[in-house]
């Protein structure tokens, strides 16, 4: 039997059965270059999901990461560790936010902000100012809180009952929205990545942010997939004007370590004091020294990159034969095929190319720095593929 036998069995025996895997096996990478145990080469598209912000091993943040191991890779949020005040700061300094809170997780930083706003609001406004209003096809984490505030019904099949207390609406409906003294925050994704690569409209966008405002409800952000340079900035709320008072983020803000951070405005900064919220991995010396590498590394000539890559890859997927359209902003995109997206995700593989699938599109989520070259010869496949 072979060794990719043995570890295709012991998988499937010994983890949990939750991810229809491909059957590959990858072993070892260099940027946006990774190969298989037979040895074959694929050019990744897919950065684990937005996480490898600078592709696989990239040698600054392995020797960041390296570099605190051999100092101190974990000590309790009893103590002070640089790594992590440094961390809140550059995101402090790069955002205008007030504080951060360090989690592992997307869903995680979530969680904290939805607790942030409810804390918040109830002190101010009472107990009965709870209700989150999310949007309908976001997606927002799998813990039961932040399942609750996913505005897609599938995901809440199996787990009822969830946390109440939230309410899914269209875009467009929330500034309608009766009893506004009752919503503690409104919580968004500018661009839906599970929901399929979605660019919600930035008039759309600022009406939702007069609603808030004009209520005295918090506007809080999900940048978990569209943060940390994916979109061509910093963070997406920034190329439509928002200000929000709360930003959640995560996969590509370590580089490849788990990593959640929750940004707190001027409005919630103080909202938390001593044990009203807490992580044992939050804030990590060693995901945090990855961090700071990625986040130092986010300048303006890498945005620009990043935007004349994903321009690119529009203009180039808009003329392919079989594409019906092309959604997404910076090295986050949809593509909308004839054919279904699985089979052409199975196809490229064949080929040498790693992307991904949201809902009824091909995605793509590339290193930031991924090469012109790489970027040109894995999109030839694509094309190949979608056209065959």
């Amino acid at each position: 039997m072979s060794e990719k036998m043995n570890l295709k069995e012991m998988d499937q025996t010994y983890v949990a059965g939750t991810y229809k895997r491909f059957p590959v096996e990858i072993v070892r990478g260099e940027g946006s270059v990774v190969f298989d145990e037979t040895g074959k080469r694929y050019i990744d598209l897919g950065s684990g999901i937005a996480v490898t912000s600078f592709g696989v091993a990239d040698p600054i943040w392995r020797e960041a990461v390296v570099r605190q191991a051999g100092q101190v890779q974990h000590m309790s949020n009893l103590y002070y560790t640089k790594p992590c005040a440094e961390l809140a700061r550059m995101l402090c300094k790069r955002t205008g936010m007030k504080k951060v809170f360090f989690s592992n997780s997307g869903a995680e930083a979530n969680e904290c902000a939805i607790k942030a706003a409810r804390k918040r609001q109830a002190e101010r406004k009472g107990p009965d100012c709870h209700i989150i209003v999310t949007l309908k096809n976001s997606f927002h984490g799998r813990t039961l809180t932040t399942l609750a505030a996913t505005g897609q019904d599938h995901y809440h099949e199996l787990y009822q009952p969830l946390t109440p207390g939230f309410l899914s609406c269209a875009p467009e409906e929330i500034p309608e929205l009766p009893h506004p003294e009752r919503i503690a925050g409104v919580l968004i994704e500018c661009i839906q990545g599970e929901g399929g690569v979605v660019q919600i409209p930035p008039e759309a966008l600022g009406r939702i942010a007069d609603f808030t405002k004009r209520n005295d409800i918090l506007l809080m952000v999900d940048e978990v997939q569209t943060g940390n340079g994916r979109t061509g900035k910093l963070y997406s709320y920034m190329h439509f004007g928002l200000e929000p008072d709360i930003v959640s983020t995560a996969k590509g803000l370590a580089g490849g370590l788990p990593l959640g951070a929750t940004l707190l405005g001027e409005q919630v900064q103080d909202v938390f004091g001593f044990g009203d919220h807490g992580s044992t991995f939050g804030g990590n010396p060693m995901a945090c020294a990855g961090a700071i590498s990625v986040l130092s590394r986010i300048d303006d000539d890498l945005m620009k990159e990043v935007t004349e890559k994903g321009n690119w890859l529009k203009a180039y997927f808009g003329t392919v034969q079989g594409v019906q359209s092309v959604s997404g902003l910076g090295l986050m995109m949809g593509i909308q095929t004839d054919k279904p997206a699985g089979e052409i995700v199975s196809a490229a593989m064949d080929r040498g190319v790693l992307c991904l699938t949201a809902k009824d599109k091909v995605r793509l989520l590339p290193a930031l720095n991924i090469s012109w070259s790489l970027l040109k010869e894995a999109a030839e496949i694509l094309k190949a593929c979608i056209e065959a």
